[in-house]
């Protein structure tokens, strides 16, 4: 499956942002999506993922009740929405099909991402 994320942006910290993973087309065999980020200087992580089969969700620690992962099926479309923002957010996010670092990069392929910027 092909992705194209959008929505990133620069904001203050507290603000919000609503970030796209646009898929061409979902088929009974995409599993999950993930969300991914990678700040300046440190290696990229997870930070959330989407179960297709059921909708469940999961959330690294660091943005546990902050970020909300969905779907949108009519649109092939992933969103990540991103609420209290802090300024260790800043990152280019990601998104692939796949819920760990090490599956994208053994199976698949990353984008060209969508930088997000919190200043403080």
């Amino acid at each position: 499956v092909q992705l194209v994320e959008s929505g990133g942006g620069l904001v203050q910290a507290g603000g919000s942002l609503r970030l796209s993973c646009e898929a061409s087309e979902f088929t009974d065999d995409d599993v999950a999506i993930g969300w991914f980020r990678q700040a300046p200087g440190k290696e990229r992580e997870a930070v959330s993922c989407i179960n297709l089969k059921n909708n469940s969700p999961h959330y690294e620690n660091s943005v546990k009740g902050r970020f909300t992962i969905s779907r949108d099926n009519a649109k092939n479309t992933v969103y990540l929405q991103m609420n209290s923002l802090k300024p260790e957010d800043t990152a280019v996010y990601y998104c692939a099909d796949a819920c760990m670092v090490l599956a994208v990069e053994a199976l698949s392929s990353w984008g060209q991402g969508t930088q997000v910027t919190v200043t403080s």
